[in-house]
């Protein structure tokens, strides 16, 4: 009975996993250099994070800056958090920190004292958890700096990827390993599309939609979440029943409609451009690890059937059904498109002002804070400039969130004889 008891624990906290690595009311800072500030991939972890987990506690902010080492964040690190007072945060940096040439040991003696520094400050500030992110990787058919071949600075980029690495476990943080998630991906896509096929981006290291869905892909795991959007259980002879964060709205005839408050992470519609986040899906396994919304059919009368979610059908077998189906990675078009690409866009001007906020406003009031605590005027100015910001981004929030709704969607299961 013991024996049963703790692997009923075991099972319940594995089961829990995916929420209990952010905590409640998680506030999310994504912190990085110019490949954050592309707010690509913070675009995804951002809608992934509020349509995906079902959760409406957690907020994020965006705090890219192009050019930037990590010396470069820590010395700005807790003026510019002071704007959101996160509690979690992921960190992405090392491409500049490896300063385009061969590896050195003084490269990464630089890169770990300033990693240091970040952790070492985000633990003043009450930052309680950091995915501590490892540089990604250039692509050697694009990466066209004159001083070194992409294929070197990888081997770079691998060095400062093991230190950050040490420095999570050190600090008993999860590691986001970008590179390896990023390089697997890139051998595999090259050996199936070719040269010519570019998901780091036209100069290698800035990273297309392609590149930038393997970030996402290696944060969202680095910060627990098991995959799980939802189950859905069609009986074609009982009951239809569906997981927490999705309703059974009616069922007969092998028809059922839903409503779902938790979304299952949408793409592009492009299969073969790397300016499209679907191109890369056949290389890597963000959908088998973060994007399940499963189907399972009970009491098929036909050896297969014809399963229609949407406007889009398609045929599987009758094993293939018992055992589920993943939704999200079998229909190329699904009823939460226009949603997803609405929430998108919302956040895609939402984190456009937040690159101004910072870059424009809050980075430059350390320079004049001893100033402005001498002169009154001049504080009470910038505190009502500052009120004035924080309302726009509060509004901008707001709207992001109101993209959010249930979705109704229908499928409809039909037997071929």
């Amino acid at each position: 009975m013991r024996i049963l008891s703790a692997l009923s624990i075991l099972l319940t906290v594995a089961s829990l996993r995916a929420e209990s690595l952010l905590p409640p009311n998680a506030r999310v800072a994504v912190i990085g250099d110019s490949i954050t500030e592309q707010k690509i991939y913070s675009k995804y972890i951002e809608a992934y994070l509020l349509a995906c987990t079902g959760r409406g506690d957690i907020k994020v902010f965006q705090f890219g800056w192009s050019g930037e080492r990590a010396g470069g964040f820590a010395a700005r690190l807790e003026n510019d958090l002071a704007v959101f007072n996160p509690n979690v945060a992921t960190t992405c940096y090392g491409m500049n920190d490896g300063s385009y040439k061969a590896y050195l040991p003084e490269i990464g003696a630089e890169y770990e004292k300033n990693m240091r520094a970040i952790l070492a400050g985000f633990k003043k500030v009450g930052v309680k958890l950091v995915a501590v992110g490892s540089p990604g990787g250039v692509d050697p058919d694009f990466f066209t700096r004159p001083t070194i071949k992409g294929e070197i600075y990888n081997e770079n980029l691998a060095q400062l990827r093991d230190i950050a690495k040490k420095l999570a476990e050190e600090n008993k943080q999860p590691f986001a390993n970008v590179h390896d998630t990023m390089m697997s991906a890139l051998t595999k896509s090259k050996a199936a599309l070719g040269k010519g096929y570019g998901p780091f981006g036209g100069d290698g290291f800035h990273p297309a939609p392609a590149g930038q869905l393997l970030m996402a892909q290696a944060f969202l795991k680095a910060l627990g979440f098991d995959g799980e959007i939802g189950t859905i259980t069609v009986d074609l002879k009982g009951q239809s029943t569906a997981s927490s964060g999705h309703v059974v709205k009616s069922s007969q005839g092998g028809s059922v409609e839903l409503e779902s408050s938790k979304w299952p992470f949408c793409f592009d519609a492009d299969p073969k451009s790397a300016g499209s986040n679907r191109s890369i899906l056949p290389f890597t396994s963000f959908n088998q690890d973060l994007n399940r919304l499963t189907l399972q059919v009970k009491n098929l009368g036909s050896a297969k059937a014809k399963v229609t979610w949407g406007a889009q059908s398609k045929e599987f077998s009758r094993e293939q059904l018992e055992a589920g189906i993943n939704l999200a990675a079998e229909f190329t078009q699904t009823p939460f498109d226009a949603a997803f690409a609405g929430l998108s866009n919302a956040i895609g001007l939402k984190q456009t002002y937040e690159t101004t906020l910072i870059k424009s406003f809050v980075t430059h009031m350390r320079v004049v804070a001893t100033e402005a605590a001498e002169e009154p005027k001049v504080a009470a100015a910038l505190a009502k400039l500052k009120k004035k910001f924080a309302d726009e981004h509060a509004r901008m929030d707001a709207n992001v969130r109101k993209s959010i709704k249930p979705v109704t969607h229908t499928i409809k299961i039909e037997e071929i004889r």
